[in-house]
This record gives C-alpha cells, sequence and structure tokens, in this order.
C-alpha cells in the first residue's frame, strides 16, 4: 500500500520550533518531488515548500522564507520540514504530497499523507 504518514506536528509557543516528518512507505521517494501544503481554519490550502527529488532545489513561500527549512533523506525515505520561529499565523494541518516528477516546477500530486496538526499559541 502506497502511503505518505506525517508526524511530528504539535503545540508550540511562538518563536519555538518543530521539525515534521513525511515517511513514505510501499514505494521509494528518490524519483519525486515532495511539498508540504498547509491549511488553516477557514482558509484554502496552501503551498509551504517543496525540494526535488535530488534535493538540490527547494522552493518557499514568503510567508516562511528564513524559518521554515526542507530536507529530505532517501536513504530513509522521508522528507523534513523543520519550522523555526512559529508565528500564530503558521497554525494549520500541514500536509506533504508526492509530486508527479522529479521537479517542483511540476504542480499535480498524486498522493497525500493524512496530515499532522500545528497549533502556535501561548
Amino acid at each position: 500500500q502506497l502511503q505518505l504518514v506525517e508526524s511530528g506536528g504539535g503545540l508550540v509557543q511562538p518563536g519555538g520550533s518543530l521539525r515534521l516528518s513525511c515517511a513514505a512507505s510501499g514505494f521509494t521517494l528518490d524519483y519525486y518531488a515532495i511539498g508540504w501544503f498547509r491549511q488553516a481554519p477557514g482558509k484554502e490550502r496552501e503551498g509551504v515548500t517543496c525540494i526535488s527529488s535530488s534535493g538540490s532545489i527547494t522552493y518557499y513561500a514568503e510567508s516562511v522564507k528564513g524559518r521554515f527549512t526542507i530536507s529530505r533523506d532517501n536513504a530513509k525515505n522521508t522528507v523534513y520540514l523543520q519550522m523555526n520561529s512559529l508565528k500564530p499565523e503558521d497554525t494549520a494541518v500541514y500536509y506533504c504530497a508526492k509530486k508527479t516528477t522529479s521537479s517542483c516546477y511540476s504542480t499535480a500530486t498524486s498522493l497525500w499523507g493524512q496530515g499532522t496538526q500545528v497549533t502556535v499559541s501561548s
């Protein structure tokens, strides 16, 4: 069964950090770009960041640039999202998704995780 499973979410105070993981099973991540998305209550889902299959190219939404870092360990079949200097507006359910190609230029996705809740509050 092909799956992406996110973990690492939780409650954190403003200014704090969290690291999310996106673990793949049933297939290898090596050939695919992976994106992180988020959806806050009452808002549309938005793209946060993406990493190419090799890890050499990354993209970030302006709202998270300089605070979030995406990385991948293909040997562990896992992609990570390090989130620092968290703000209340980062509160959302975070999802990872497999792109259909090795490039982040592709907007098409073929597999989504179930999501992990991130809440930033004092």
